[in-house]
């Protein structure tokens, strides 16, 4: 009966030609095919994985359409009540503005969470937030339901209207009277720290002329200012980042920092004061609300399909890659909220490598620590994150064009650092006009 009756699978219709394929989905333990068979297996499995996915992202677009038309008639019937001059209405209309304008907020928030400049534009639209850059600034500052990534991604813009609402965010701190440690405590738990240099170094800019100007005769430029802070961030990394197991002693914060005081020495006592401080309470790393890593993959670096070998029986694996933060991650859907696995990429190399069965690959390895275990994570069919087991990672891209690029990004993403590169252009600055 099954060579004569049409069964659909994957939203594609198999016809009477198609009885091995047929079976294939009834017996799944059938093994007489084809390589032209399984290969169309295969594409179908695919093709059903990405009409899954289009299905996933339709159904969030349909809802917040959903919650959009909700906020709508919550507005006629505002303006209905509002017509309506009995004192009951009146309170009633009253409520429903209330109502409204949270409904309005919220959906807000959401979408400044998931695109900030759209969600800016929403609130102004909807008259929820004014368009001065003043008020725009303090909303950020406030941050209630905001992103902190979110919120640094924009105030890193490069627009002149990004570069104001930026002064005007750094302007809502209250730095009188504080020292550096104690005014970076405060700035920095306010958003989180784009990994974009351009965008770090306009926000450090921006920090250093406020506290400069907050703290007037603490420095004699703000590019002292500048490069300590920088210092301070590091030194923090230093001292309390598990991976550094050489600690730097106060002697080299202070051989660091010599000269940076255009052309001169900072105190010893200042410097002092701000190396304790470090050393006795890291700085605090805000965390946003909710628990999944959704926003650590905001503008990655690199992002796409790659096949991944792995597993107790090695097997190719399709799996959806992230590149960001120094991390590759990578998903067995484009939709997932949490990854699969995570590769740190600190002191990992990678390089062109052949494989007989799989052309255009790569490989991600350890060059001092040969035969030891990369560290990373995955979870297991449980759920629960273990530590890896690879000695090295061998990934296959679609093309060579593919494979060079991805390379070309994961050795810049190794290499990059760009606190060092930001700190090295400025005493430079400082060395040319001595």
């Amino acid at each position: 009966m099954l060579k004569h009756r049409n069964q659909s699978c994957c939203g594609m219709t198999l016809g009477e030609n198609s009885t091995i394929l047929t079976g294939i989905f009834v017996l799944p333990g059938s093994t007489n095919l084809s390589e032209a068979e399984e290969a169309e297996i295969e594409t179908i499995r695919q093709h059903r994985q990405e009409l899954l996915e289009d299905i996933k992202k339709l159904k969030e677009e349909i809802a917040e359409v959903f919650a959009e038309i909700e906020c709508f008639q919550n507005a006629e019937e505002r303006q209905e009540a509002d017509n309506n001059p009995g004192e009951q209405t009146r309170q009633v209309a009253q409520d429903g503005k209330l109502s409204q304008r949270d409904k309005l907020l919220s959906l807000g928030r959401k979408k400044f969470n998931m695109d900030p400049a759209k969600g800016i534009q929403y609130l102004i639209e909807h008259q929820v937030l004014s368009s001065d850059l003043q008020e725009i600034a303090k909303f950020l500052h406030k941050g209630e339901g905001l992103n902190k990534t979110a919120i640094g991604d924009y105030l890193g813009g490069r627009d002149p209207t990004n570069i104001q609402i930026l002064q005007a965010f750094v302007a809502c701190h209250q730095f009188a009277n504080l020292n550096l440690v104690q005014a970076l405590r405060q700035f920095l738990w306010s958003f989180r720290l784009p990994g974009e240099a351009q965008k770090i170094d306009r926000m450090m800019e921006a920090f250093a002329n406020w506290y400069c100007k907050c703290n007037p005769g603490v420095f004699q430029s703000t590019d002292t200012c500048y490069i300590l802070s920088f210092s301070i961030i590091m030194l923090n990394t230093s001292l309390h980042n598990p991976n550094v197991k050489d600690k730097p002693p106060f002697e080299r914060f202070v051989s660091i920092n010599r000269g940076i005081d255009n052309g001169g020495d900072l105190p010893e006592e200042l410097l002092k004061n701000l190396f304790e401080s470090i050393k006795n309470e890291p700085f605090s790393i805000p965390e946003d609300d909710g628990n999944d890593l959704t926003h650590t993959f905001f503008n990655p670096n690199r992002e796409g399909w790659l096949l991944k070998l792995g597993g107790r029986v090695k097997t190719w694996k399709r799996r959806w890659f992230i590149l960001t933060d120094n991390c590759l991650y990578y998903f067995e859907y484009t939709t997932d909220k949490e990854p699969l696995g995570i590769i740190p990429l600190e002191n990992l190399s990678v390089r062109k490598v052949d494989d007989p069965k799989k052309p255009n690959c790569f490989e991600l390895f350890n060059p001092n620590c040969k035969g030891q275990k990369i560290k990373a994570c995955k979870t297991d069919g449980d759920g629960k994150v273990v530590e890896g087991k690879h000695q090295s990672y061998k990934i296959s891209a679609a093309t060579p064009a593919e494979r060079d690029e991805w390379i070309e990004a994961i050795r810049t993403s190794i290499t990059q650092d760009p606190f060092y590169d930001l700190v090295s252009a400025r005493k430079k600055k400082i060395a040319s006009k001595n």
